[in-house]
């Protein structure tokens, strides 16, 4: 059980660790390997365990909101989830553009930056350095070009689509770079108030 507080700073009453929200932040880490492995069949050549591992891909994402609405509205944040679901987001989402990378079809150099910003942030986060700051619409808006980029490029969509795919992913490195800095210069004027 861990303590939780509500909007005001007032403690509220004791929240189990094992809810509902915590429950599907550990299924978005196990579905991870799963993604990989069903990726990886044929040599990531096959159509359909593409359109599989986008099936994956897709549920996990979907674990994210619901975890996060339901963390919300039923009160069940807790310390474990505030430090899971961090780190489930970026290892579902670095699996996706490292297997991506792995067979050339995504450029490395746009994954390196996409993860270096997102361990960094998540990190900084854990750490406690400086004041942590909301999401920004940046942010959010950065996770879901992200997601609607990486998922294309897992889907064996037809060539003439991959004009569309560069694109979204073109948006996701500005929008990734962009919040990144708004949350560390927000992150520091809290610091100095």
């Amino acid at each position: 059980m861990t303590s939780s507080t509500t909007g005001d700073g007032r403690p509220t009453a004791e929240v189990p660790v094992l809810n509902i929200a915590n429950i599907l932040t550990v299924l978005r880490i196990l579905l991870v390997p799963v993604f990989v492995v069903v990726f990886f069949v044929d040599g990531a050549q096959d159509a359909w365990w593409r359109v599989g591992a986008f099936a994956v891909f897709a549920l996990a994402m979907a674990t994210d909101y619901v975890d996060g609405y339901l963390a919300r509205k039923l009160e069940l944040v807790t310390d474990f989830g505030k430090i899971a679901d961090p780190i489930a987001d970026k290892a579902l989402m670095a699996a996706a553009m490292i297997s991506l990378s792995l067979v050339h079809e995504l450029f490395w150099w746009v994954t390196v930056v996409i993860l270096v910003r997102e361990v960094g942030i998540t990190v900084w986060r854990l750490v406690g350095v400086d004041h942590v700051v909301a999401a920004s619409k940046g942010g959010k808006l950065k996770t879901a070009t992200q997601t609607l980029g990486v998922g294309m490029l897992i889907l064996p969509l037809p060539h003439w689509v991959w004009p569309v795919e560069w694109f979204v992913m073109g948006v996701a490195v500005v929008l990734t770079a962009y919040s990144g800095i708004d949350y560390l210069v927000k992150a520091r004027q809290a610091a100095q108030q």
